[in-house]
């Protein structure tokens, strides 16, 4: 049978008087969109491989270039969209899973846009970061700490390992396969200007990178890539990953065409063969099994290192972190359904795992509850996209935020979504050299430190104008909150109070 022809979902709009034909944009995309025809001298377009990376918008010196979405359109119907026709017609054709990059794009509420923060003004006065001290310093890890003496009657320090940040923001889990070379270098490099950490994702940790151990958080993932003494001796902390919330309860999966000889030696798998890792790890069953995990790599690192167990944000999250707390975990990581990835099933991506503000405030007030705030801190993640965001976030009780696709931004990341062909425009999700070298790591780094102290600058306003002075004390403040257009359940469940009130 014929394959049924889908219509491009974008279209290349090319302005024939400003094309000077320099051919620019035949060099730069990736997808083959753009070609020369010679016999006519003019270029072409093939709509059907545009991935609206914006690439050869962006770079066309006469902007003769845009991207529209496309439209033409099957017969109105609010039930049988012309999406969820288009793929049953490439399903139909393939037998194979739908597979989609970055987090979630359906719209489903976004709770960050639904609160507001609170401002003094009289009895409560700002603060004025510019002329007073804010600390935006924080500690991760175990707080619960007993007190114990010497033989002279000297408190012993009996806290358990602590990973100090500047400002409460971390580059989140990428590895190394999935990104390139370049990203990693960019990531890596600015975490240590910027006195944060970021981390290595499941993907093992390149040699090169071993000097940036200090700033950095290894993973360890079911498939257990590139993990063995050395590396876990390399880092500041430890990730143990169960989940991730673009893909709740499912393993990894990277192509093999991302397999290159660089990766294979991190990751210490074979070259140009499919990276996949099991949904369970098959020595976790249970919070017991657990707990064996988290006191091995305790043990093999002397103690010295916290570990962190990273969860996805599903429907019974609190009672999962109220377990892993009492596990010996010294932070959780709590990914939300939003949270970007470079591959994932599509109907997995935005179909399973809840918001990671429901997820946050859920958990924080269990554990309050529960009297074992103190055994953990807690990290949100999934689509934090700016500095009120991240204030909004301490206030439901994190204590720190990872970011993983507003830094890809800061690369220079268009959202296309298509990082799972390896084909990244911006040389960002991509191991084709011609590609990376797209990313100039020192412009990186430049452009992530830029980003993250301009939203500790924000941060540093926004808790001055709440007339606090620390993160410590916005933290769980959820006084300094309120929502609006939320249901009652919605608001009981974030724990603020609608505004008004």
């Amino acid at each position: 049978m014929e394959p049924l022809f889908v219509y491009p979902e974008y279209e290349i709009v090319r302005d024939r008087e400003s094309c000077i034909t320099c051919r620019v944009c035949e060099r730069q995309c990736a997808n083959e969109a753009h070609r020369y025809d010679e016999f006519n001298r003019k270029m072409l377009s093939d709509s059907t491989k545009c991935v609206n990376c914006h690439r050869c918008v962006a770079l066309c010196p006469t902007h003769a270039l845009k991207i529209k979405k496309s439209e033409d359109t099957y017969k109105l119907n609010a039930n049988w969209t012309g999406d969820a026709l288009n793929e049953i017609y490439r399903q139909a054709g393939t037998g194979g899973v739908l597979l989609s990059s970055m987090g979630n794009p359906k719209p489903y509420p976004v709770y960050w846009d639904r609160l507001l923060v609170n401002a003094s003004q009289v009895t409560n006065p700002s603060i004025d970061p510019l002329r007073e001290p804010m600390e935006t310093t924080v500690y991760l890890g175990s707080k619960h700490a007993e007190i114990v003496r010497d033989e002279r009657g000297r408190i012993k320090d009996t806290l358990a390992p602590q990973l100090k940040l500047k400002t409460p923001i971390l580059f989140s889990a990428m590895s190394y396969g999935s990104i390139s070379y370049n990203a990693h270098a960019s990531l890596a490099r600015a975490a240590e200007q910027l006195g944060i950490y970021y981390n290595t994702g499941e993907g093992g940790l390149h040699r090169d990178f071993y000097k940036y151990g200090k700033n950095t958080i290894v993973q360890v993932a079911s498939g257990r890539f590139g993990v063995h003494p050395e590396y876990l001796e390399a880092a500041a902390a430890i990730e143990i990953k169960m989940g991730q919330g673009a893909k709740p309860g499912i393993g990894g999966h990277l192509p093999g065409a991302k397999i290159t000889d660089a990766v294979s030696t991190t990751r210490m798998i074979p070259k140009g063969v499919d990276a996949i890792s099991p949904a369970p790890h098959h020595d976790i069953y249970s919070i017991e099994d657990l707990r064996q995990l988290i006191f091995s790599l305790k043990e093999a690192t002397a103690y010295k290192k916290p570990v962190i167990v990273k969860i996805a944000a599903v429907h019974n999250v609190a009672a999962i972190a109220s377990g892993i707390a009492r596990s010996g975990a010294d932070i959780i990581a709590i990914d939300g359904f939003r949270g970007g990835t470079g591959a994932a099933p599509t109907r997995i991506r935005d179909n399973v795992g809840i918001p990671i503000e429901l997820a946050l405030a859920a958990v924080d007030t269990r554990l309050r509850e529960e009297g074992i705030r103190d055994n953990v801190s807690i990290l949100a993640a999934g689509s934090i996209r700016s500095s009120s965001d991240l204030v909004k976030a301490i206030a439901l009780g994190a204590d720190a935020c990872y970011i993983g696709t507003a830094a890809l931004v800061a690369l220079g990341c268009h959202l296309c979504r298509s990082c799972h062909t390896g084909k990244c425009n911006w040389g960002i999700a991509t191991q084709r050299p011609e590609l990376v070298k797209r990313l100039n790591p020192e412009m990186g780094v430049e452009r992530l430190v830029n980003l993250v102290t301009a939203w500790t600058h924000e941060l540093q306003e926004m808790m001055g104008g709440m007339g606090l002075n620390s993160i410590e004390a916005l933290r769980g403040n959820r006084l300094m909150l309120r929502g609006v257009g939320l249901t009652e359940k919605e608001l009981e469940i974030l724990g603020v109070k609608h505004a008004g009130e």
